[in-house]
C-alpha cells in the first residue's frame, strides 16, 4: 500500500514514517507538516491511505478529511491523534474517515490497522467510549463562533462589530451556550467545549 503521513511534529512524523517503511507491504510516498501540504500531496500522489493528525497549522486534519470527502477523492483517511474527544470523533465520522486511532498505540499495531483499512473496513481505537460515538454537538455554527471568539479573548462589544450582531444578542447567545453545555460561566463553557472537541481544529460544525 502507498501512504502519506501528515503530522506537524517533525520527530513524530519521522518516527512513524521510518517504522512503517520497514514493513514490506508499505511504501511511504510523502510527508506533510500541515493539512494544506497533505491535500497537495494526496492530490498529486494518490496514495491508498493518508495518516493525518488533527491539530495542524493552516488546515487541520479534520478540514483536510472534509475537503477530500467533498472532492470524492478515493484516498482513505486515518486520523491518528492524542485527542479522544467526542466532537472530533463525530466530525471525523461525518467526514468519512476510515480510522480514528490514538497515538499511545505502537506503530506495529498501526500497520495492522492499515492493512485492515486497506480491505475497506473501518477501525476505531478501543479506548474511545461508546458515549463518544453518540454524544452530538449541541452548539450551532454561530454559537461555536462566539465561543471561539471568547476563547481568543474578544469582548462582547468586539464580537458585536465582528459578527454584525447587537451586544444584547451576543449576551443572549452566551447565556444559551452556558445552558446548553451546562457550564457555570463563560470560561467554563469554553473549557467544556474545548474538552469535548466542539470548538477548535478548523471551522467545521460538529
Amino acid at each position: 500500500m502507498r501512504i502519506v503521513i501528515a503530522e506537524d511534529q517533525g520527530m513524530v512524523r519521522g518516527a512513524i514514517g521510518k517504522l512503517l517503511s520497514l514493513e514490506p507491504d508499505i511504501e511511504l510516498v510523502g510527508e506533510a507538516e500541515n493539512g494544506e501540504e497533505a491535500l497537495h500531496l494526496i492530490r498529486e500522489k494518490s496514495p491508498d491511505i493518508a495518516i493525518v493528525d488533527i491539530e495542524m497549522p493552516i488546515v487541520s486534519g479534520l478540514e483536510a478529511a472534509e475537503t477530500l470527502k467533498e472532492e470524492g477523492h478515493p484516498c482513505r483517511i486515518v486520523i491518528v491523534t492524542t485527542f479522544a474527544r467526542s466532537g472530533y470523533l463525530q466530525r471525523a465520522i461525518q467526514a468519512g474517515v476510515y480510522g480514528y486511532l490514538l497515538k499511545d498505540s505502537p506503530v506495529s499495531q498501526l500497520a495492522v490497522h492499515l492493512r485492515t483499512i486497506l480491505t475497506g473496513q473501518k477501525v476505531f481505537s478501543p479506548q474511545l467510549s461508546h458515549s463518544m460515538f453518540e454524544e452530538m454537538n449541541p452548539l450551532t455554527k454561530r454559537e461555536q463562533d462566539i465561543l471561539t471568539h471568547l476563547e481568543e479573548g474578544y469582548s462582547v462589544s468586539e464580537m458585536s462589530k465582528l459578527l454584525y450582531l447587537s451586544p444584547p444578542t451576543i449576551r443572549n447567545y452566551i447565556s444559551e451556550i452556558i445552558q446548553k453545555v451546562e457550564a457555570k460561566n463563560r470560561l467554563d463553557a469554553v473549557m467544556i467545549a474545548k474538552m469535548k472537541g466542539w470548538i477548535g481544529s478548523g471551522s467545521g460544525n460538529g
